[in-house]
């Protein structure tokens, strides 16, 4: 006989499988090489702590849910942080660059026009093959700018190899890959904040 399951059973089960999916975090540098989560975090908040001392700013960008998640952290950054931080996913803008220019390059465009050598982006995708993320970090590159990356769902997208610093999610559903990505960049925040281990 099959026992249903009870709704507070698979509630429970869903929160279980994300903190396991964040405590499973994979985070590695530019070359490839793993690094412990305390320590991506920690050089997360080394770039953009060194890149405001600079006068430089961090700029965050993402497609749909990761836009949220850009929003949501370039606000943290701003009013909590104290660091110069923008989104850029204003909608006339990315309107305005889609049409005139193509989806793909709604990024790369600003970061042409406004980044600066020594700027931090955060580029974060679930799939890590979106082909505006991906063109807009070229674009950071050939700017001299600091990248940190967050994606999930294929091992071998490409955006996990793109960044100074990279989080992968190991999953394929974008529940738990967009509220992992939020729980990282928030912990790294409030950990590069200050946060003393108290809930």
């Amino acid at each position: 006989m099959t026992m249903a399951v009870t709704e507070p059973a698979i509630a429970h089960r869903y929160i279980t499988v994300l903190a396991d999916l964040l405590r499973d975090t994979a985070v590695n540098d530019e070359r490839g090489v793993t690094l412990s989560l305390d320590e991506g975090f920690a050089r997360v908040g080394r770039a953009a702590r060194e890149a405001h001392a600079r006068g430089n700013k961090i700029m965050f960008i993402g497609n749909g849910g990761s836009a949220a998640i850009s929003s949501h952290m370039a606000i943290d950054y701003l009013k909590n942080g104290g660091l110069r931080t923008m989104a850029l996913n204003d909608a006339a803008t990315l309107t305005a660059l889609g049409n005139d220019l193509g989806y793909d390059k709604v990024f790369a465009a600003q970061l042409e026009l406004h980044a600066l050598p020594g700027d931090l982006i955060v580029a974060i995708s679930s799939s890590g093959r979106s082909a505006n993320i991906l063109n807009a970090v070229d674009m950071a590159r050939t700017r001299e700018c600091g990248v940190v990356t967050f994606s999930g769902f294929s091992e071998d997208n490409p955006l996990r190899r793109c960044g100074d610093v990279n989080f992968y999610i190991r999953s394929g559903q974008y529940g738990f890959v967009e509220v992992g990505h939020l729980a990282l960049c928030h912990a790294s925040f409030d950990i590069a904040m200050g946060w003393n281990g108290s809930s």
